[in-house]
């Protein structure tokens, strides 16, 4: 099982999602995707201001709620799927800001495009590209959220430290995602389904903290969290998987 191995997977499944040829298991046994969202810290408001096929259900949180955002910023979301989190930060930024959406599959990529022209998001752009290697020039953007991606990533240091080259002095990062309490299985962590749905990549609280203090964020604090079950989730699993949502600092 190897990185390109694991990438490419997770590529074809997130592009299934993408093309409505499969959904992702949230947390819940919400019957819709809509619910989905409202479960992993959406608003009923968050999800009418948002155009309906962005709406996808693949997130654990709802970074922008915490994000502080205001007017004229400029916004990256890594691994920004069809774009639900972008168009909410896009509404905070206004006109005058900008927001950019980062995702390695070439479905996402061109829904959210197609999604953002139909709608009239002029501050809104999508860039195909991977975490690890942002397609972003350094000290350029002011405000970092992401959503449930960096667990599917094979190198998070590598991640986290492109996260500090494109951030500006002074900036900001919000990330939803998921940690475990105590170690995986080696099996889970060998399973391309496992990581697929966010789980194997997961890493262990106080390792994944870590890792954000060696890219040289600081700040670093969690600032919600909450159980993350899915219904066919590994009773191995069950109470071990916590889904976070951590701010952090890049110095001014």
């Amino acid at each position: 099982m190897g990185d390109k191995e694991i990438s490419q997977f997770i590529k074809e499944r997130y592009g299934k999602i993408a093309r409505g040829e499969e959904t992702f298991c949230c947390p819940t046994c919400a019957p819709t995707t809509v619910d989905q969202c409202l479960a992993v810290g959406y608003t009923g408001e968050d999800l009418k201001t948002v155009p309906d096929l962005a709406i996808l259900g693949v997130g654990c949180g709802n970074p922008t709620a915490l994000a502080e955002l205001k007017e004229g910023e400029t916004v990256l979301d890594l691994g920004s799927g069809a774009g639900i989190d972008v168009f909410l930060a896009a509404q905070r930024v206004g006109e005058r800001g900008r927001v950019i959406g980062v995702d390695m599959t070439e479905d996402m990529v061109a829904k959210g495009t197609v999604l953002a022209k139909q709608h009239g998001y002029g501050n809104v752009e999508f860039r195909l590209g991977e975490i690890e290697n942002l397609p972003v020039a350094a000290d350029s953007v002011d405000v970092i959220i992401s959503n449930c991606v960096i667990n599917l990533t094979r190198d998070k240091l590598a991640s986290y430290r492109e996260a500090y080259r494109v951030l500006k002095a002074g900036g900001r990062m919000l990330i939803a995602d998921l940690v475990t309490e105590g170690q995986l299985p080696e099996d889970v962590k060998k399973s391309f389904e496992a990581w697929a749905d966010c789980l194997a990549g997961a890493m262990e609280r106080k390792e994944y903290l870590q890792t954000i203090r060696r890219a040289n964020f600081t700040e670093i604090t969690i600032v919600s969290e909450r159980p993350y079950e899915t219904p066919e989730m590994d009773a191995r699993l069950r109470g071990k998987i916590i889904s976070v949502t951590v701010r952090a600092l890049k110095k001014a």
